[in-house]
């Protein structure tokens, strides 16, 4: 009888026991696993209400620091504006001078010392006449005096009252000061405005000359994809802005040269410094005009009443036909906007920034009329 043989037990490999699970900062820096001198780092903090509230808190402080940066810093913002702005509307000359042949730069130079020039015309022509008629009213002065204490029923008041002490006792102790500090402010205003105007020169010529840079420098923070129709819209609305001050500036100067040649030729003085006041005026949106021909005619009323009513029905006269026939033929190849839209733009720009609104929104309001007639609408006629 043979014996039973068992069958060989074969040992099982003893089973890895499972690894202790690791720090996913292992897995991501081992090699700075054995450089941390003080261990690795924890987890991150849990997003609970207290750090909810502190980021919060954190935002509200940096937006309410960002909006004082921009209130104390807006009237270099509006500045930077508007010599962006000129540089726009200049840049039409600058371009109609290269297509005859100049260099980019020559027809740079050739323009902004026409701007300069019309500058220095507008101090030559109003300055020396409000000088004078200052230096004559100061030499009036003593002659006014001597004519009120000559006068019978003055000289009775003063014996009675002690008017002329006490009227010079106020010129002495309250009005002379006063008057001190007027000038000294209105020279800081006058320096101030000097420097302004310098400065706005410079940054325009700076624009003027970087446009294209500029331009281009813009274009590529846009996708590539979209970037040949964003192109041709803002050259659309570049076109716009340069037509836009292009017409306003020459609808300007057809004011001032007419008032010129109808004040030459009513008489009235100061001609030329009246007529650069209504050509500047002019260029204000729907109150410039108005308020041009106001100043005039009071300053014609001031020399003449037969002069200053021959005033009153010229500008009567020729603000119709500029509003009804050189505003629209100078404008249709500007600025596509409607007469409502144009009136509420001006408005609204007036409110915020005074007269410098007022010339920027028309141009501004028919770039946002393109852009809604070219992306906004497309998009909701595909919808």
């Amino acid at each position: 009888m043979s014996a039973e043989v068992e069958p060989a037990k074969v040992e099982e490999p003893p089973r890895a026991e499972p690894a202790p699970p690791r720090d996913r900062a292992q897995d991501d820096d081992p090699i700075g696993q054995a450089a941390q001198p003080y261990g690795l780092p924890g987890k991150p903090l849990a997003r609970g209400p207290f750090l909810f509230g502190l980021v919060g808190g954190l935002g509200v402080l940096t937006a309410i620091a960002i909006a004082q940066m921009v209130v104390k810093s807006l009237s270099t913002i509006v500045l930077v504006v508007v010599a962006m702005f000129l540089a726009v509307g200049l840049n039409p000359a600058v371009e109609a001078l290269q297509r005859r042949g100049l260099a980019r730069r020559g027809a740079i130079a050739i323009v902004f010392t026409g701007v300069i020039v019309a500058f220095v015309l507008f101090g030559v022509a109003v300055v020396p006449p409000v000088s004078q008629q200052l230096s004559e009213f100061i030499n009036a002065v003593p002659g006014y005096f001597t004519e009120l204490s000559n006068n019978a029923t003055l000289r009775q008041l003063d014996a009675d009252y002690q008017i002329l002490p006490q009227i010079k006792a106020f010129v002495t102790s309250t009005l002379g000061p006063s008057l001190a500090t007027g000038i000294m402010g209105a020279g800081l205003v006058v320096l101030n405005g000097v420097f302004t105007t310098v400065t706005l020169l410079v940054l325009m010529l700076y624009f003027l000359g970087s446009l294209h840079t500029i331009k281009d420098y813009l274009l590529k923070l846009v996708p590539a994809s979209r970037r040949t129709r964003t192109g041709a819209i803002s050259e659309q609305i570049l076109s716009g802005i340069g037509g836009y001050v292009a017409g306003n500036v020459l609808i300007s100067v057809i004011a001032g040269m007419l008032t010129w040649i109808f004040l030459s030729i009513a008489g009235v003085q100061y001609a030329l410094a009246l007529a650069l006041v209504v050509a500047l005026t002019d260029l204000i949106p729907l109150v410039g005009a108005t308020i041009g021909a106001a100043l005039v005619t009071c300053v014609a009323l001031l020399q003449s009443v037969p002069a200053g009513i021959a005033c009153l029905i010229f500008f009567l006269v020729y603000q119709q036909v500029e509003n009804y026939l050189i505003y629209p033929r100078v404008m249709k190849r500007s600025v596509d906007v409607t007469p409502a839209v144009t009136v509420i733009a001006a408005l609204f720009g007036g409110a915020l920034l005074g007269i410098v609104g007022a010339l920027l929104a028309i141009p501004v309001a028919a770039a946002i009329s393109l852009i809604i007639r070219e992306v906004v609408l497309p998009r909701q006629d595909g919808a």
